[in-house]
């Protein structure tokens, strides 16, 4: 497999023009490290990791489970004794074991949304995460549960290794490499 231009490829899957500007950024702020793998590692957008792996159809259960760990961050915004954004993660995290139905994933989600708005950021995160199709909003409303804007940034970047952790590039790239038909 040819090394993956990591520009052409988020061109190719329609990334947000941010994550494009930072790629070049990156690019200029370290112009020695070219490998796409490093720009991978040094990604703090948890979010974009998310959708990019969503995008090149890493195995979703992986997917949703990185985007669990995530939700899983917001958790400490939701008031004591409110246990709907946990049961959606949990529901969503034992639909990727084989332990539940997507109905119940639905059902939790839907349960997780009805959180008083206090938790909404939180109940988002988690709701998001359960719901297999926009696991990639669980980091980003993750972040947004955080008050402040470093507080947004720093949760973004947590997830960002709680999805590195999870999924490696090597097989982001390969499925970017599938989709655009094996020529990059």
């Amino acid at each position: 497999m040819a090394r993956m231009d990591l520009m052409t490829a988020l061109s190719n899957v329609g990334a947000c023009e941010e994550a494009k500007r930072w790629l070049a950024a990156e690019r200029l702020r370290a112009p020695m490290a070219t490998k796409s793998q490093e720009r991978w590692d040094a990604c703090q957008r948890g979010d974009w990791m998310l959708w990019l792996a969503a995008k090149a159809n890493v195995d979703r259960k992986r997917v949703v489970m990185a985007a669990c760990a995530c939700a899983r961050l917001a958790l400490v915004h939701v008031p004591a004794g409110e246990m709907r954004p946990l049961a959606a993660i949990e529901t969503a995290e034992a639909w990727c074991r084989g332990e539940a139905t997507i109905e119940q994933v639905k059902a939790a989600r839907d349960a997780a949304w009805r959180c008083p708005a206090s938790a909404a950021a939180a109940a988002a995160s988690a709701a998001y995460a359960a719901y297999a199709d926009a696991a990639a909003y669980a980091a980003a409303y993750a972040a947004s549960a955080a008050a402040s804007a470093a507080g947004r940034s720093s949760t973004l970047a947590r997830c960002a290794d709680e999805v590195r952790k999870r999924i490696a590039w090597s097989e982001v790239e390969r499925g970017l490499y599938l989709a655009a038909g094996g020529v990059l």
